[in-house]
């Protein structure tokens, strides 16, 4: 069989994705005490599905996509995590994830294990009826190993509301009752919470202010660069832009935009398309790699993986770097910036808000009572300023950088969870 050279390169970051994410958990439980024996359970998902879904596609033809869902562990409690539609999934990088989930949900205290799905495709490349179709497709075939005490779906890359809609309405179908629990993320007429939108943004606005009172300037005229312009990073841009900060620069697919005198980031919201694409509407763009170098205060980077390595990292100019994205640090960046005394918020804290809300949206299904934006915004802030400052202590008495200290906090409620039962 021959192998497109883009597919192997996906293949081996998405690998590497997976084998850095084990040496850090390695590490984290080694510092918490823990024999080899836990580290055996926790470094790979417990189960992984791999589903092959038929659709018929508009032109008559029927196309067969490829799609995954790993369960990492549930030992505290049901498995939660997204489903991303993408044509560079793989099932390291869904396995990857679903442990990054777990972890998310020990570091904000949720009674949930990971999960994580994904399906290969580009959805940028399909019509409405077409997503339909697959969304459902996809369901139908993981329904015997999800639902709202097993494994909870919600949004990820390029998946939506109206995509989560589709995919209760055919769970509901085949349980033959109505499942709002089953699936979050969803639009608020069918069950979904206030807030979970903005969550993920939200999140990361509040860790980047309490990283700001921990290097001790203010938000308000601090220096912003978010790479990226997707929901995360058009979200945050607006949020840091109403909070009195200058966003100088933003970045889509596409390409770059910087200005050290601040970006008219509502002009650029109106512009954006469904995909987050903006910068193809300007002629003097930048790299992104040049965006990520430029002069800040803070840095987001809001997009893929793999976007800090050792090669730009000692050239990051801001004092913090929060992450909004999943992985886009590598573990020699991570040590760099470190060492340079630039504050590193990692993923599994700074994003962990979509999760959170995710939870009060699942409690809110199974309670039958719903709660104002207000009432959501205020647990989300006691949730994210709680976590970061259990990850910042631990940071700081156990002399460790902030990624292995989140590792640390998250993974020790599921290595306690899976000791009391007896798997270890």
């Amino acid at each position: 069989m021959v192998t497109n050279s883009n597919e192997s390169s996906q293949q081996t970051e998405s690998l590497n994705l997976l084998t850095s994410t084990q040496s850090v958990i390695k590490e984290a439980l080694s510092k918490l005490g823990y024999q080899e024996s836990m580290y055996e359970l926790l470094k790979e998902p417990l189960r992984v599905l791999t589903v092959r879904i038929p659709v018929r596609m508009d032109n008559g033809e029927v196309k067969v996509f490829t799609g995954y869902r790993a369960q990492h562990n549930d030992a505290v409690g049901p498995t939660k995590g997204g489903i991303r539609f993408h044509p560079e999934v793989t099932e390291e990088e869904v396995k990857a994830l679903s442990i990054w989930m777990s972890l998310k949900a020990g570091i904000v205290d949720l009674p949930y294990g990971g999960g994580k799905g994904g399906i290969i495709c580009d959805p940028r490349e399909m019509s409405f009826p077409e997503l339909e179709r697959l969304s459902r497709g996809y369901v139908r075939a993981i329904s015997q190993v999800v639902g709202p005490t097993k494994d909870i779906p919600a949004p990820d890359v390029f998946t939506n509301s109206q995509i989560m809609a589709w995919m209760m309405d055919e769970y509901s179908c085949i349980r033959e009752f109505d499942s709002p629990g089953f699936i979050t993320g969803k639009p608020i007429a069918l069950g979904g919470s206030h807030g979970r939108e903005t969550a993920t943004a939200k999140g990361v606005t509040i860790c980047i202010r309490e990283a700001a009172k921990k290097r001790g300037f203010e938000l308000n005229g601090a220096r912003v660069v978010v790479q990226g312009f997707g929901n995360a990073g058009a979200y945050l841009s607006k949020f840091m832009h109403d909070a009195g900060a200058k966003v100088v620069g933003i970045s889509d697919a596409y390409g770059a935009l910087y200005d050290p005198n601040g970006l008219d980031i509502d002009y650029l919201l109106d512009r954006r398309d469904s995909f987050g694409t903006v910068t193809k509407l300007f002629s003097n763009t930048i790299t992104n790699k040049e965006l990520l170098e430029s002069e800040c205060d803070i840095l987001v980077p809001a997009a893929i993986e793999n976007q800090i390595t050792a090669q730009n990292a000692p050239h990051i100019k801001a004092a913090i770097v929060v992450e909004a994205a999943n992985g886009p640090t590598t573990l020699e960046a991570t040590k760099i910036l470190t060492e340079r005394g630039i504050l590193l918020v990692p993923d599994v804290l700074a994003s962990a808000g979509g999760v959170t809300v995710s939870y009060f949206e699942w409690v809110q299904n199974n309670q039958g009572y719903y709660w104002s934006e207000e009432e959501v915004e205020e647990k989300l802030e006691k949730v994210m300023v709680r976590s970061f400052e259990n990850v910042y202590t631990t940071s700081q008495t156990r002399r460790v950088n902030m990624r292995l200290a989140a590792y640390m906090v998250g993974a020790r409620k599921m290595a306690e969870a899976s000791r009391f039962r007896g798997w270890v």
